[in-house]
């Protein structure tokens, strides 16, 4: 376990190899799971803000749902806010591009530079999972191992790319250059 600032960051950061393999997965978590996507206040607040234009990158299953459903869901476990999931397990917000690939509407509206918000930072760094400890302060970030990530674990081992160096813009997205640069140095002290 390494700790930086406030932080415990779990070895498995720095030891794990991943990168994303969509063509293999399909985007598979963002369709399968047993929640949404986790989102802070800030972030239902953005989200809601953006919504007209977001809409308009959601395929109809998802313009109607949300005509009568909310965009956010409670999940009383893990005790989480987090995106509304259609009945079969697939975010509200979750579109698909020419290839059959999994693309997060948010991102899209995003990418197409018509929204300033990329997409929920639980999203932007998974697989890795931070869980708040209120009684300590501390935030322990974990690495979400799931069997439909086989591929980008083997993508990474083939590219050797840590998990951290996979998911670097999320973590200096959510607690700035320092902290990464913090993590990298930790990283390579281990390897000594």
């Amino acid at each position: 376990m390494l700790v930086i600032g406030d932080v415990l960051v779990s070895d498995d950061l720095v030891e794990e190899k991943f990168v994303c393999d969509l063509n293999a997965c399909k985007g598979a978590c963002c369709t399968e799971g047993d929640y949404g996507a986790p989102v802070d206040q800030h972030e239902m607040e953005t989200i809601k803000k953006y919504m007209d234009v977001i809409t308009e990158n959601l395929p109809e299953r998802s313009k109607e749902f949300l005509k009568t459903q909310e965009r956010f869901t409670y999940y009383h476990d893990p005790g989480v806010w987090g995106t509304s999931c259609h009945e079969d397990g697939a975010c509200v917000f979750l579109t698909k591009n020419e290839l059959g690939i999994s693309v997060c509407g948010i991102e899209k509206t995003w990418y197409e530079g018509k929204i300033t918000f990329q997409k929920p930072i639980s999203c932007h760094l998974y697989p890795v999972r931070i869980a708040m400890n209120e009684i300590s302060g501390f935030e322990a970030w974990n690495y979400d191992q799931w069997d439909i990530c086989s591929a980008a674990c083997a993508k990474g081992k083939k590219e050797k790319v840590p998990l951290y160096r996979f998911v670097k813009d999320a973590i200096i997205r959510k607690k700035g250059q320092d902290f990464y640069d913090e993590l990298e140095a930790a990283s390579e002290h281990l390897k000594k």
